[in-house]
């Protein structure tokens, strides 16, 4: 008796821990109870597939393979195997799958290359697929930590046999060489490769769906390049028919999502659906967070009963992102944002840090010149390498912050705890979107109210709000500064004041030539007088004025420094009794 209760005790408990296939419900993805799920993913972009934005070789190698032969150029075969073996070991590891459940994240979306599982046609022999072990491990090790964190992944092919577009850098796709498109035995492979992964993993609850081609970009019939005026897209319908035939004879349990031509957005010609376990995935960047900029595929969900994921997304502004999700998620979509990690990136939700021996390389692969030795190329690159760990990255709670938290609230938190009495760096305004935690006159690529692209933030660095920041050399800084500052913008604090007396504020600035002018309001309605900043004669001359006379409460307080003037720098300001 004893052992059977044991036994049902073990039962119930896989009961409670396994939460079954996510699938197609109508126009819903949901899992084995019916419960609606809504995918927060973001994808690991970079790790099996360079891209050469991510790692500033764009100008000169965009697509991995060109990647790879800029570091072969400098260290030779032997040492390039060796920084790519460390790159992908330290890409990802459990600690960063750790994080990112950490920080709100259900699931993952996994950009696959091919290469990775299957070598390329050209290096099998009697056209027979065979298989590397490389890929599947790596796809074995991150389920494992997705399932310890109950995150579901989604497996993605990023690049395809050959490449599915000619945007080359999404893909590898190597122009001299035949593309999926005009290779039999590309688009053989690649469905072998489905099946091969189907068969691996049908029984893997914490396996979200199956991704089966990422972003195809191609003209079969059209003028544009990269498919988006094309109306049949006959031969990427026919591809995905015969890739999820090949799932469906391993594997019946897997959601599979599709993509349109055009990085994804073009369905001309794709509809009717061909299976009942089947989303649609659309990517959206660069465009207006308005119903009108997602209604095509409201619509497709609506006409065809089938449920629709943003499956790529980001790289723009914290209010871009806060506006992006916000505007999905109130329509029941999910999402999967992009990138995991990049080198000194702003708009990710981690930075990777460029080291300068990493500048003299970029510069000698952009240039020519003198060719750096292979002992300094490979400590650099290995750096590099190393800077990948999730313990050496810069996370960006910023971002994080406005991919979950601000979707919920317009409340502002604050970005580190500061007492007053004390100092406050101008950088460590609040957490929170425009208008609320600051107020900056660009704060988003595309506005509908001038109908043009604007640059969000012109010092691209530190944070990703509108706030211009740049680095900093005074004394007393944080290594950063807000600058590009202009008439009537503030910045928020919030902070404890420990004690309700008149402070004096000691306010540390520069400026060339401009003459400026503040004050501050507390949350409590306190207002100080406005202080006159003349010009110190250089930005990089620094200067303290201070404030007196300015009365706050005991306990938290929200603090706004309030620009009536700008043209100058701020570096932090002081409260002293």
């Amino acid at each position: 008796m004893k052992k059977i209760v044991i036994t049902l005790q073990l039962l119930l408990s896989v009961a409670a821990f396994s939460q079954g296939f996510l699938h197609r419900d109508g126009q819903k993805i949901v899992d084995e109870n019916g419960k609606n799920i809504i995918l927060r993913g973001l994808g690991l972009g970079g790790w099996m597939v360079q891209e050469g934005y991510m790692l500033q070789t764009q100008p000169f190698a965009s697509p991995q393979y060109q990647i790879r032969q800029k570091i072969r150029d400098v260290i030779g075969e032997k040492g390039t195997k060796e920084f790519y073996e460390a790159y992908k070991a330290n890409g990802i590891t459990k600690r960063d799958i750790d994080s990112l459940a950490k920080w709100g994240f259900n699931s993952i979306r996994l950009p696959m290359h091919y290469n990775l599982y299957t070598p390329p046609i050209e290096q099998e022999k009697n056209g027979e697929t065979t298989w590397l072990e490389e890929g599947f491990i790596m796809t074995d090790n991150l389920l494992k930590w997705c399932e310890a964190n109950k995150i579901y992944l989604i497996l993605d092919l990023h690049a395809a046999p050959g490449g599915q577009g000619n945007d080359a850098a999404i893909s590898d796709y190597d122009t001299t060489k035949p593309s999926l498109w005009q290779s039999e035995a590309n688009q053989k492979k690649m469905i072998a490769l489905w099946k091969k992964l189907a068969a691996r993993y049908r029984d893997k609850e914490w396996i979200g769906a199956y991704d089966i081609i990422n972003e195809p970009n191609w003209n079969f019939t059209g003028s544009n390049k990269n498919g988006c005026d094309e109306n049949s897209n006959g031969p990427l319908r026919d591809l995905m028919v015969a890739v999820t035939k090949a799932i469906r004879e391993v594997d019946n349990n897997h959601l599979i999502f599709i993509e349109g031509n055009c990085w994804g957005n073009n369905y001309n010609g794709i509809f009717p659906l061909w299976d009942d376990n089947m989303a649609l995935s659309f990517h959206k960047y660069w465009n207006y967070n308005t119903k009108e900029s997602i209604q095509k595929m409201l619509d497709y969900r609506t006409q065809y009963n089938v449920p629709i994921w943003l499956g790529e997304s980001g790289e723009n502004s914290n209010v871009w992102f806060k506006d992006a999700l916000t505007l999905v998620e109130n329509n029941n979509i999910g999402w999967a944002f992009w990138p995991m990690k990049k080198i000194e990136n702003i708009a990710g939700v981690t930075s990777v840090t460029k080291i300068p021996e990493y500048d003299v390389l970029l510069q000698y692969w952009k240039e020519g010149g003198q060719k750096p030795s292979p002992e300094f190329a490979k400590k650099a690159l290995m750096k590099m390498a190393d800077n990948y760990k999730m313990e050496n990255v810069t996370v960006k709670p910023d971002v994080i912050d406005a991919m979950f938290r601000q979707v919920q609230t317009n409340e502002t938190k604050a970005y580190k705890k500061y007492n007053i009495p004390g100092k406050i760096v101008a950088t460590h305004y609040d957490l929170g979107t425009n208008g609320y935690a600051y107020s900056d006159k660009d704060f988003v690529n595309y506005r509908v109210e001038t109908n043009k692209f604007e640059e969000w933030n012109r010092g691209n660095t530190m944070r990703n709000d509108g706030v211009d920041i740049l680095p900093c050399k005074d004394a007393g800084s944080n290594g950063y500064q807000v600058s590009f500052i202009e008439d009537d913008e503030w910045l928020q604090f919030t902070a404890q004041v420990k004690k309700q007396q008149k402070y004096k504020v000691a306010i540390r600035y520069s400026s060339e030539k401009a003459v400026g002018k503040l004050h501050l309001e507390s949350q409590n309605g306190a207002k100080s007088q406005s202080i006159t900043l003349p010009a110190t004669g250089g930005k990089d001359i620094w200067k303290t004025v201070v404030l007196s006379d300015f009365e706050l409460k005991a306990g938290q307080e929200k603090i706004k420094v309030v620009f009536e003037k700008g043209g100058f720098n701020l570096n932090y300001i002081e409260f002293l009794k």
